[in-house]
């Protein structure tokens, strides 16, 4: 699909992106007939004839930050599948989680994958009567935004960015941040940290990354909820964090960049050089991190490495994952959950949130992987 075609679909569809209907929960059983999609092979450009049979309702939802990406993907699965109507409700990862466990929604996005922290991933397990599927579907910097008068390109340390968020540097002439730019001329003003007022996991990855690199500054650890001891104002979503910061001077906060829009960006410091966020740049962290030591056949979480002094790695990254149930209770859900997937994977998938949406796209050797999952969600 070109580009031009997905933007003459684009706005007509995503009006009626609403969540209407909660669909069949996930569902235990233990027959193991395929589900109806037959999606072909791992990690290839898939045809409108793979879906065509497909119909019914995918009411799904979760992380914000996936909105642009599943905004694509919904307009594009509709070219393949015009049977099927998908919609997804940008809830944030907690809610997306909530509602995956209690079995709201079929399948779900999430910017963390599931733990037994807070028994997540054994309550999972219970509603999907075996355990869960996650893969990763969407890579994406997470960018410093900030809007600064004259300010065109900001540089900023680990420490430096810890110290501005945990609210101990708090002026734009600190000599901290001027250590970092000491060519450009930065205001005599106070610093307003914008954050996520809801449940967040782009503010789980975030602090994730504060705690990694600067733990002694950012001492409150990778937390969903923003702390209040921090300070800061807070926007609801990742389009409240940026409609914040692009509504008011001398603010700074974090958002996915496929969502940045026109505000700065600032480029965080890696090893020796400062890194801008891309989604080339982006992708590189996962040649440099570990699978989660719990990891199973159908767990492909990673533990991203923060700390990397890897040339070009942008270290402040967004994985979002997708989690789905090996089986579900009736044929319909478990088709159109094992199609939608499938499309995103695909080769036509993968451009559309890349050209679209600005999402990296997964090497081919993490497509087959995550494919080779997907291919036994069956009913039963």
């Amino acid at each position: 699909m070109n580009r031009t075609s997905y933007r003459k679909l684009l706005a007509p569809s995503v009006a009626v992106l609403a969540l209407s209907i909660s669909l069949t929960a996930c569902g235990g059983g233990n027959s193991a007939d395929e589900a109806s999609a037959d999606t072909g092979d791992s990690g290839s450009s898939e045809t409108s004839g793979d879906y065509a049979d497909l119909s019914g309702e995918l009411a799904i939802g979760g992380a914000s930050s996936q909105e642009s990406a599943q905004n694509a993907w919904m307009v594009g699965f509709g070219e393949v599948a015009p049977g099927v109507t998908v919609s997804y409700d940008p809830v944030g990862s907690g809610g997306g989680r909530e509602n995956f466990i209690s079995g709201g929604f079929p399948m779900a996005g999430s910017d963390s994958y599931l733990t037994d922290d807070e028994g997540e991933l054994s309550a999972a397990t219970e509603t999907c009567a075996s355990e869960p599927i996650e893969i990763p579907n969407y890579v994406s910097p997470i960018a410093v935004i900030y809007n600064v008068d004259g300010v065109d390109d900001l540089n900023l340390s680990p420490e430096t960015l810890a110290g501005i968020f945990a609210g101990t540097i708090t002026t734009w002439d600190d000599e901290a941040i001027k250590a970092d730019n000491p060519d450009v001329d930065l205001p005599s003003e106070n610093i307003t940290p914008v954050h996520r007022s809801d449940e967040s996991g782009t503010s789980e990855n975030f602090t994730d990354y504060l705690d990694a690199v600067a733990g002694d500054v950012w001492t409150y650890g990778a937390i969903e909820t923003w702390p209040t001891e921090a300070g800061g104002e807070g926007g609801k979503g990742t389009s409240g964090v940026v409609q914040v910061v692009t509504d008011a001077p001398n603010t700074i906060g974090y958002a996915d960049a496929s969502q940045a829009g026109g505000l700065g960006q600032a480029n965080i410091k890696v090893g020796e050089e400062y890194v801008a966020p891309s989604s080339e740049a982006a992708a590189k962290i996962f040649e440099v991190s570990p699978r989660v030591e719990e990891g199973s056949d159908v767990n492909m979480a990673f533990d991203l490495d923060h700390e990397t002094e890897e040339a070009g790695v942008y270290p402040i990254v967004l994985t979002s994952y997708l989690l789905a149930c090996q089986t579900y209770s009736d044929e319909a859900t478990a088709a159109n959950v094992k199609g939608y997937i499938s499309y995103i994977l695909s080769d036509e998938g993968q451009e559309i949130g890349s050209s679209e949406a600005g999402s990296a796209p997964l090497t081919d050797q993490i497509r087959t992987e995550a494919q080779s999952i997907v291919d036994t969600i069956s009913a039963g």
